[in-house]
């Protein structure tokens, strides 16, 4: 007996479509090209969320070393002092803490035992 397919394979198609929804060219219009889009997005997406953490934890150090030298000290001097001082605040919130509250920073800063010149 014949098996007809058409509306099983209308269905996945249409799944596709949504999923390139936005995309340019050939990777939008036919099938096969669509589904390599797909996976090769899926691919960068799951190796994004990881290279995420490491993006934005670097983003938090360069702030909080502008930040550190503006009021006369380093990174490199900041972050033992902090352990030394058993301050537990991580790097994200010491960037927002320098950009949002700079008083507050300071504090922090002193706190920690680096000298605010």
């Amino acid at each position: 007996m014949r098996v007809k397919r058409g509306i099983h394979r209308h269905r996945r198609v249409k799944a596709l479509h949504v999923l390139v929804k936005g995309y340019r060219g050939m990777k939008r219009t036919t099938v096969k090209k669509a589904k390599e889009a797909v996976i090769k997005a899926g691919q960068n997406a799951y190796r994004d969320r990881r290279l995420k953490k490491r993006t934005f934890r670097g983003l938090w150090n360069v702030r909080l070393n502008a930040a550190l030298r503006a009021n006369g000290s380093k990174y490199s001097a900041f972050i033992p002092a902090l352990k030394k001082a058993n301050i537990t605040l991580d790097r994200k919130t010491l960037s927002e803490l320098a950009i949002r509250y700079p008083e507050v920073f300071n504090r922090v800063m002193k706190e920690a035992g680096v000298a605010k010149v």
